[in-house]
């Protein structure tokens, strides 16, 4: 009964904090910035949010196909279109239950291809190995390439405090490394537990320069990853207030808004704050930055409601001969 709570609990709170943040933002918006919001949504040229789309549809069924170069070692060759739809539905459940779409999709490719879960599982533990480094690196990029602005906006703005950054990052950096020297060596239970999930990670990694088409998984990975950016980017075209943006705004309010996803489910309600606080660095005014936030999450989170929901009725269908 108390995990059942827990899950209850840990389900329904970022949803509760979605729906509170959406409720907070639009509470300190003036009737003239809501009109002004409404006006944005109305003047959007929608091809370019279409365009974002077809971007995002690609990255989805890259993502499909580069599971295959997993799944061949182990000896199994599912329909890609069941690695489509698998993946579309796990993109789907993320949506209502934070980080469980790993397990729909294992659960999906299992049931339908029957490929064990525990095999199918660890597969996309090391996809997601993959995923966590490009994230890494383009938060990396994002903070290398823009640390004058990012530190003049958490400290005062001149030369002395961008110093700063570099003197806490590297003191961060030498935390760093100290830790995991403690956590080497010790024995204690929760260390055990940490050297177990840093060794999985590496193995992870190892596996995939192992695999006999580690070329074409490393650039379905890039390909992934610069179709994402470029979803984020196609749509700054939508708005004229952000049809400018710098490279530097387009990496920075992507990585802001990859990151506020972690936050709620599908990154309700944090998408479009985090997002136009990002944009707001730049010289956007606050109005047309949240409208952007906004018809980009609304367009992401249709693309998965419409194509993760057929998948999830058409699986069975497809797959009726096969049961």
């Amino acid at each position: 009964m108390k995990i059942s709570s827990k899950k209850i609990i840990f389900t329904l709170l970022p949803i509760a904090l979605g729906v509170f943040l959406i409720w907070y933002s639009l509470s300190k918006l003036k009737p003239s910035d809501i009109e002004a919001i409404k006006n944005s949504f109305k003047t959007a040229n929608y091809w370019w949010v279409a365009c974002s789309l077809f971007l995002g549809i690609l990255s989805h069924l890259s993502r499909a196909y580069r599971w295959q170069f997993m799944l061949d070692p182990l000896g199994y060759k599912p329909k890609f279109a069941n690695n489509i739809m698998a993946v579309l539905v796990a993109y789907l459940v993320n949506l209502i239950v934070p980080r469980a779409g790993e397990i729909a999709r294992a659960t999906t490719i299992s049931k339908y291809e029957h490929i064990p879960f525990e095999k199918a599982f660890g597969t996309i533990v090391s996809e997601r190995v993959a995923d966590a480094i490009m994230l890494l690196g383009i938060i990396g990029l994002a903070f290398v390439y823009q640390t004058e602005l990012l530190s003049s906006y958490m400290f005062k703005g001149d030369e002395e405090s961008t110093n700063y950054t570099w003197y806490i990052l590297g003191a961060l950096a030498i935390l760093g490394f100290l830790f995991i020297r403690l956590i080497r060596k010790s024995k204690h239970p929760m260390a055990v537990k940490v050297q177990s999930f840093v060794n999985g990670l590496i193995q992870g990694v190892i596996s995939i320069f192992k695999m006999e088409k580690k070329w074409a998984f490393i650039f379905h990975t890039l390909f992934i990853w610069v179709m994402y950016v470029l979803m984020f980017y196609a749509t700054t075209f939508a708005l004229p207030e952000t049809t400018h943006l710098a490279f530097g705004a387009i990496i920075v309010g992507f990585v802001v808004g990859g990151l506020s996803m972690a936050l709620t489910n599908g990154g309700l309600g944090t998408y479009p704050i985090f997002v136009a606080s990002a944009l707001t660095l730049y010289g956007i005014d606050e109005n047309p930055a949240l409208a952007f936030g906004w018809i980009m999450w609304t367009a992401q989170t249709l693309m998965v409601l419409v194509f993760g929901g057929l998948s999830f009725i058409v699986l069975p269908i497809y797959n009726k001969d096969e049961e």
